[in-house]
């Protein structure tokens, strides 16, 4: 019998917290929940679940901050619960490691289905021997990418959208493809993959404001040139 998917649930509103948990046991998941920041930290440090889903806002340490020491050793899945409506809003969440996030108030169904996407993604295993693409070199089997001789470090989503693009070199990527693709998500907000390839750049480009390899097509989407020889 297989084991349940773990998930670690921090959020300090005690309704949510209870109905969100008892949602997911009710759907197969084994649940941990933690009301603060300090606690849930110390509980992570000690034990990582397979998706952990954190609210923005909480007492003792942020859910931001929460995101980043997780991020620091770990490339778990993270979703982000935020009551915080603006784009802004949410586009900081995701640069703090996030790789999803829900606005409340959220339908339960949402979440569950955001969780099994993540899930699936970070769980299958890619049959795909290496393979070299101009400068930069993809293990998918292992899930480990390299630039010349440097190991890059790539959180789970990162490294699924790089070896996504480095799949599909000099071609016209929409952001919507990439949603579906790369997330499972037939809609979803453009600005997650735009804070995506924004952290991607940062690890793969000499200079990420001026892309070689990762360009913007304006109003378009992206096309990675593994060569480099690209205008910006």
């Amino acid at each position: 019998m297989e084991s349940r998917p773990a998930i670690t649930i921090v959020e300090d509103d005690p309704t949510v917290r209870t109905v969100v948990g008892d949602y997911l046991r009710a759907h197969d998941f084994t649940v941990v929940l933690y009301g603060d920041g300090l606690s849930a930290q110390k509980a992570l440090r000690a034990r990582l679940p397979d998706v952990l889903v954190v609210d923005r806002m909480l007492p003792g340490i942020s859910g931001d901050e929460l995101c980043r020491d997780v991020r620091a050793s770990s490339d778990i899945p993270i979703i982000m619960l935020t009551a915080l409506g603006s784009v802004s809003s949410r586009i900081e969440g995701l640069e703090h490691g996030a790789d999803d996030y829900l606005a409340k108030p959220f339908a339960m169904k949402e979440l569950h289905l955001r969780i099994q996407a993540m899930l699936r993604r970070h769980q299958s295993a890619v049959p795909v021997v290496s393979f070299t693409v101009g400068r930069f070199r993809l293990d998918p089997v292992h899930r480990r990418a390299w630039a010349g001789d440097r190991e890059i470090a790539l959180t789970t989503r990162e490294y699924e959208l790089f070896l996504y693009v480095a799949q599909h070199p000099d071609r016209l990527l929409t952001r919507d493809e990439i949603l579906r693709n790369v997330w499972g998500w037939s809609f979803g907000d453009a600005s997650t993959v735009t804070v995506h390839v924004r952290r991607l750049r940062e690890k793969i480009e000499p200079e990420p404001r001026f892309p070689l390899y990762l360009r913007t097509e304006w109003g378009a989407g992206y096309t990675f040139t593994p060569e480099g020889d690209g205008q910006c």
